[in-house]
Parts: structure tokens; sequence; C-alpha cells
């Protein structure tokens, strides 16, 4: 009976459009940093985790003053062009994760999500992508905390390469920098 009063956030159109403005942000900023290339040089980086429930605490620590600017931006897609130049900032200037509910509204607090218990890892589903080359610890992170049971996606961009990556039930999907916005990227044809 639970399961049919569940809410299938997983396939809810509003969720997805959310998971779409959120990636779309990050592409954005991927696009728009035009110093990939040069050495020593360090991109812009986020990890974004879309929840249900009203709280993280039982599998995130806080990241200490890593906050995102509420007072700037508080919901994603309300304003997008807002979100975006907070996001753009916060990617440059600060670590963690940030944590976004279902209906879009940001926590202030950024977080570091712990590791799955071993006690955790026998409730979950077998099936799921293994760790790619390509993966550093965010992305690690990003696999393993999109397979908890509240937690509906992770998003990632990567500060070394630009690639953007969700992560949905311990699969993923990722695109690298010079695939992203199809035939509107530049890098695409070059």
């Amino acid at each position: 009976m639970d399961d049919e009063l569940r809410i299938a956030y997983e396939t809810h159109d509003g969720v997805r459009e959310l998971i779409d403005c959120l990636h779309h942000a990050l592409e954005s900023i991927s696009l728009n940093f035009d110093r990939w290339g040069e050495q020593y040089v360090k991109g812009p980086g986020m990890y974004v985790a879309v929840v249900t429930g009203p709280s993280v605490a039982d599998f995130a620590d806080p990241m200490g003053r890593n906050t995102w600017p509420t007072d700037r931006c508080r919901d994603v897609c309300l304003d997008l062009e807002s979100f975006y130049e907070t996001a753009r900032e916060v990617a440059m200037t600060r670590d963690g994760a940030l944590v976004v509910s279902v209906d879009g509204v940001v926590q202030e607090q950024m977080v570091r999500f712990t590791d799955l218990m071993p006690e955790e890892l026998e409730t979950l589903d077998e099936q799921r992508d293994e760790y790619e080359e390509w993966m550093g610890s965010r992305h690690m992170s990003a696999l393993d905390t999109s397979r908890r049971t509240n937690v509906i996606s992770t998003l990632t961009l990567s500060e070394e390469t630009g690639r953007v990556t969700i992560f949905e039930g311990g699969s993923f999907e990722t695109t690298k920098r010079t695939e992203l916005g199809g035939e509107w990227n530049p890098e695409t044809y070059s």
C-alpha cells in the first residue's frame, strides 16, 4: 500500500524540469569558461544533489564556511539567470555539494556527503555503474550518493575538464565539454 501512495519524484515532470535547469546551468558555466586548456588553471567545479525530505543530516556533514548565497538566489527555476550567475561564482570560489530539494529550493549550507555504510549497501540494488578512469573524488561521491533512496539525482561539473555528468540510481550519463551544447558549441566542429 505504501507504494501506491508514494510520489514518484524520479519521473515527476516538475522534478525533471528542475534537473534540466540544473544541467543547463552547469553546461552554460562550462561553455562560458574559456581557459580550460591553460596549464595550472582550475576551472569552475560544482556538485549538486536533488533530494527529497527535509534534511540530509543522516548522510552529510557541513562544509564549514562554504555556503550558497541564499540572499541572491533561493530557488533554481524561479529565476534561472540569477541561479546561473550565482552558481558561476560559487563554482569558482567554494567547495562542497549544493543541496536542492525537489521543489527547487536551495539549502544554504554546502555539504560533504558521507560514504555509504555496509548496511546501506546491502539494501541497494546491486546493478550499478562502476567508477570510470576519468572520475575524481567528486564524481565517485556523486555516483554513490545517487544510489541513496532520498536522492533523486546528482550532477557534477568537472573543474579539470568542464565535463558535465548526471547521476541517477547508481548510473550516469556524461558529456565531455567539447560535446556540450551540440551544434551550438564552437568546439564541436573544431
